[in-house]
């Protein structure tokens, strides 16, 4: 779809719209560069409509859903000479030193943003679920698979019940194989990945406990969580995997795992004393 294609073909086709589909075009067209930063609850929420009603808004411009639809609105919006494939404050004319000094800026409020959302209750019963779980599974697809896999290998130094499943087959296979005893941390940015959404749903049938760790507090993720833990980067439909997004979510769980070391001390240290004496022979 070209450049404004998407704003022509919402106006051409808005007398033909049902009336829902008219109050998410009309708040789309006067919220363009919010909506791209938006869940497809949040905008749901912000148009008073479902979040099918969205999806069915999404298919009536021949797309395949949200995410798409996000995508070809951040490629439509002008941004002048900003380039929304990388951050909205970063431009083509930026020298390196600029660049350095934006992106530790952008890195540093996703940081400050995702430690004021922290809520120490939460915290402390995720906390408290992981330690009376007998199984602790970290769950994503693409770059938060990624964080699942450093969470695994963090907490695995430590106590030797957690898994993370590289192939999602594998994962709504172990999911079906949870029970009340379990817990299953997800790890979305956007809450909508439909992956790990399946994942969500059927590891609540199986009754474990669901812990996610998403940017939105309202998200299909969110609706099967028990307890919701939030990151603070903000990520365009172009930006998919920013490291201020995984920096954020690596935050959390480091401090899941320090909190989580700090309450089992005496088996924690145990523990880590072994898997750093097992892998010593092969460090220089």
């Amino acid at each position: 779809m070209a450049k404004n294609e998407i704003f022509s073909l919402i106006h051409s086709r808005y007398n033909s719209f049902t009336n829902t589909e008219k109050k998410v075009a009309d708040y789309i067209l006067e919220n363009i560069k919010d909506v791209i930063y938006m869940s497809i609850t949040d905008l749901a929420d912000a148009c008073d409509v479902g979040e099918s009603s969205i999806f069915r808004f999404c298919k009536t411009m021949k797309l395949k859903g949200y995410q798409e639809f996000k995508i070809v609105l951040a490629h439509s919006i002008s941004l002048d000479e900003e380039t929304p494939q990388l951050s909205g404050i970063i431009t083509m004319k930026d020298t390196i030193g600029e660049l350095s000094s934006k992106i530790l800026s952008t890195n540093v409020s996703a940081l400050t943003e995702t430690f004021n959302l922290i809520n120490e209750i939460d915290i402390s019963n995720a906390i408290d679920s992981m330690i009376k779980a007998n199984r602790i599974h970290f769950f994503g697809v693409g770059s938060s698979l990624m964080t699942a896999m450093e969470a695994k290998n963090k907490f695995m130094r430590i106590v030797n019940k957690t898994e993370c499943s590289l192939d999602s087959h594998l994962q709504i296979m172990s999911a079906a194989l949870m029970t009340e005893s379990d817990v299953a941390i997800l790890i979305s940015y956007s809450g909508s990945t439909k992956d790990t959404i399946e994942v969500a749903k059927v590891a609540k049938e199986r009754g474990a406990k669901i812990i996610s760790i998403t940017r939105f507090a309202k998200s299909p993720l969110t609706s099967y969580s028990d307890i919701t833990l939030l990151c603070g980067a903000n990520e365009g439909p172009l930006q998919g995997g920013s490291l201020s997004a995984k920096i954020s979510q690596l935050y959390l769980l480091d401090l899941l795992y320090i909190e989580y070391f700090k309450r089992t001390n005496k088996e924690s240290i145990l523990n880590k004393e072994s898997t750093a004496k097992a892998v010593i022979e092969k460090m220089l």
